[in-house]
């Protein structure tokens, strides 16, 4: 028996335990045919009362094994059970002898040979039985062939010693057998457990993500699965996280830096999760959680709002100090989802919806998200059986230098009218367009359109048109845009491209690539809803910007707002600095145009002066008197 090794001791029991029946049936089947044989020589007490003990005895001990025969013991109880089994073997093994030798004087010499073949046959199955815990085995064996040895060498008759000694060597041969046999059992043991280990510790990379040592998506999902199914009505909700500004990071500094702050990253996230919480890494810049006996919405949107500050905190790094945010949407079984890839894919929505309309914060998904899910369904498919050279149009709005009265400019901006759904608003449909990957014929047409346009008009008035991620961050929706811009004869100098900064985030490297392709040609390069983004201005050095164009969400009530006043004024500042243009977006009343010209601004576009306009409309706008533009 090996007390130092725990698996080792289980499996002699386990082994061991489906070995009992047969030992216990060798012993009580062997008795009793002695017992028979005895039966009407030798008195009643030895013949028939002792091997009724024997089987109670023996039947006692087999139903104790028996009701433990699907236990899996402890170490200690395995360690208790084995020493257990080696003083019964002992006992038995002393009682089986001594009663057969007992019965020895009350027969004839056949009588006399079955007791010597009961005792061998007998001794060597019990060994047999027990080879798998060779301290018993050995214990029968000297306690049956001491007796028997001893006994019958005294006997006087040679045939009985000659059997005495033949079981002996018999014995002694196959305990030999025995401990070799044990040698390879516990060294298979060891290598099942060695296995097991390595399967185990497998089995757990496979589910951690090697770098921040979180929970992987493979492990995230798995854990889903099993609380979606032990819940119940209980709340779950589940939190797809996203970073902000993570991929500029990467690029400014290099992959090594970005990992190190996806590992403090997690670190963070790590620190905050509860008991309830389960925090994952699904790839790239973004991160999952479980939250079991979810709390309720406003409790569940603060821990949200808790890890997005959190994440706003700069990350000290050896490298450098870096600054990003993180936006999280949730989602909560069982009001808004009834199966687990529902609730994740809510989630997922929640976090896409919020990072359009509140970044760097934490949203919740909703009704009104069921309904928008399935207008967005409705807008895709339409979208995927659309006519796109039929359908889709483009409308102007007019860029005017306040200074002059003069129209500098048309912003290209898409319209779609679908046989299926109408008039279908671009806010609508460019944002499916662009999670669909439909973007990119759709942007070819307009261009193709918007150029043509273009090439109408008098050569001193420009066209602004709006690149989409998709447009920039492959190279042949790049090459593309330039075939286009050389097979329409319009001058590439009256073109500018806006970009958003999320366009630049998803492949700075890429976007970058497409965009010094562009400037080569001549064309200008627009930084669009300048001032909503995370990391403008960090990004401002790198970019060969022509202009930025300042969001109207600045403009609005600008006259009464301080705060935009201030905003406004400070990003005229920074751009004649940087000695960049900038287009004021969004002005719509006298007011505002007023305070604008206070503050030294020039490009203005806007309802002030006209709503987009379709293509028919552009030349009598263009003639009109200022003062006409300005009343549109």
């Amino acid at each position: 028996m090996s007390d130092g090794n725990p698996d080792l001791l289980k499996a002699q029991f386990g082994v061991f335990s489906s070995q009992v029946p047969l030992m216990y049936s060798i012993v009580l089947i062997n008795a009793w045919a002695l017992a028979m044989n005895f039966v009407t020589v030798a008195p009643a007490w030895l013949a028939i009362h002792v091997p009724i003990g024997f089987t109670l005895i023996c039947g006692v001990r087999l139903l104790s094994w028996w009701r433990a025969r699907h236990t899996a013991p402890t170490p200690e109880a395995a360690r208790k059970a084995l020493r257990q089994t080696n003083l019964f073997a002992f006992v038995l093994s002393v009682m089986l002898t001594g009663w057969a030798l007992a019965l020895f004087p009350y027969g004839n010499a056949y009588l006399q040979g079955n007791i010597a073949f009961f005792i061998g046959i007998t001794g060597l199955g019990v060994i047999i039985c027990l080879q798998q815990l060779p301290s018993a085995a050995f214990i029968a064996a000297i306690a049956i062939n001491a007796g028997f040895v001893t006994w019958f060498s005294l006997t006087g008759v040679a045939a009985f010693a000659g059997m005495a000694v033949n079981l002996a060597l018999v014995s002694i041969a196959l305990l030999m057998v025995v401990t070799v046999q044990f040698r390879y059992f516990a060294g298979a043991v060891s290598a099942r457990r060695k296995l097991e280990t390595v399967s185990q510790e497998n089995l757990r990379l496979a589910n951690l993500d090697s770098l921040t040592g979180l929970p992987n998506r493979r492990q995230f999902f798995a854990h889903l699965d099993e609380m979606f199914a032990a819940n119940g009505e209980r709340r779950l909700a589940v939190g797809i996280l996203d970073l902000d500004g993570f991929k500029p990071v990467n690029d400014l500094y290099g992959h090594k830096v970005g990992d190190s702050l996806l590992v403090e990253v997690g670190k963070r996230l790590a620190a905050l999760t509860e008991d309830n919480t389960h925090i994952a890494r699904l790839g790239g810049d973004e991160f999952a959680l479980t939250v079991a006996d979810c709390p309720g919405n406003e409790d569940l949107l603060a821990l949200g709002e808790r890890i997005c500050a959190a994440l706003r905190d700069p990350f000290v790094l050896a490298e450098a100090n870096v600054q990003i945010s993180g936006s999280i949407g949730f989602a909560v079984y069982p009001e808004m989802a009834d199966s687990a890839h529902d609730l994740y894919e809510r989630a997922d929505y929640a976090l896409y919806q919020g990072k359009r309309s509140n970044r760097g914060h934490a949203a919740l998904f909703a009704n009104s998200h069921v309904v928008e899910i399935e207008k967005d369904k409705r807008i895709e498919h339409a979208l995927v059986q659309a006519d796109l050279e039929q359908e889709i149009e483009v409308h102007f709005q007019p860029i005017v230098d306040i200074r002059t009265g003069r129209t500098i400019a048309f912003e290209a901006l898409a319209r779609w009218t679908s046989p299926v759904l109408g008039n279908v608003p671009p806010g609508q449909f460019i944002p499916v367009a662009e999670r669909t990957g439909l973007i990119g014929p759709m942007t070819r047409v307009l261009l193709r359109k918007a150029l043509a346009s273009a090439s109408r008009w008098p050569d001193d008035v420009g066209l602004s048109f709006n690149l989409s991620t998709h447009d920039i961050s492959t190279s042949e929706g790049a090459v593309a845009i330039v075939a286009n811009i050389l097979g329409s004869g319009v001058d590439p100098r009256r073109l500018d491209f806006e970009i958003t900064e999320t366009a630049m985030m998803y492949d700075f490297a890429q976007a970058k690539i497409a965009i010094d392709m562009l400037k080569a040609l001549g064309c200008g390069i627009a930084l669009d809803d300048f001032g909503t983004g995370y990391s403008s201005l960090s990004q401002l050095h790198a970019l060969p910007l022509t202009k930025i164009k300042i969001d109207r969400s600045f403009v609005t009530d600008l006259n009464k707002n301080p705060a935009s006043f201030k905003i406004v004024k400070s990003l005229l500042a920074l751009s004649s600095d940087m000695g960049l243009s900038c287009v004021i977006e969004g002005v719509e009343t006298e007011e505002e145009m007023a305070v604008l010209r206070t503050l030294g601004g020039e490009l203005v576009q806007g309802y002030f002066y006209s709503r987009p306009m379709p293509e028919i409309d552009v030349a009598g706008f263009l003639r009109q008197p200022v003062e006409a533009q300005a009343a549109g």
